[in-house]
């Protein structure tokens, strides 16, 4: 099974990113699930490599790296990191610059679509 996670909240002042990927990686687990994450609008910043944290407190780029572990996958809108002054080379490794190309891609090819 194929399935899409559409993310579209900053990393950190709501918990709805938070909430996607703890589904992600969740599913992830599964041996029979692909999963895949299209990080949009504010969420491209969940990408953001050298995140740092309170101790006891979630960090969304290890719950990334936990999702491409498990061989996900993840997707940045290139437009939206252009518009929040985001660069390649501040992506977590393994994230990769997206485009609305590749998200109708996903879409089409997905079994379940989940937006956050």
């Amino acid at each position: 099974m194929n399935v899409l996670l559409i993310l579209n909240d900053p990393p950190y002042g709501t918990e709805r990113s938070y909430n996607g990927l703890r589904l992600a990686l969740q599913l992830a687990k599964q041996d029979d699930v692909q999963v895949r994450v299209f990080l949009m609008a504010d969420a491209a910043a969940c990408a953001r490599a050298g995140q740092t944290t309170p101790n006891g407190y979630y960090n969304l780029e290890r719950m990334l790296r936990g999702v491409l572990k498990r061989n996900g996958q993840i997707g940045a809108c290139g437009t939206c990191m252009d518009a929040r002054g985001l660069t390649d080379t501040e992506l977590v490794d393994g994230v990769h610059r997206s485009s609305m190309d590749e998200l109708g891609r996903w879409t089409l090819d997905a079994d379940r679509v989940i937006t956050f």
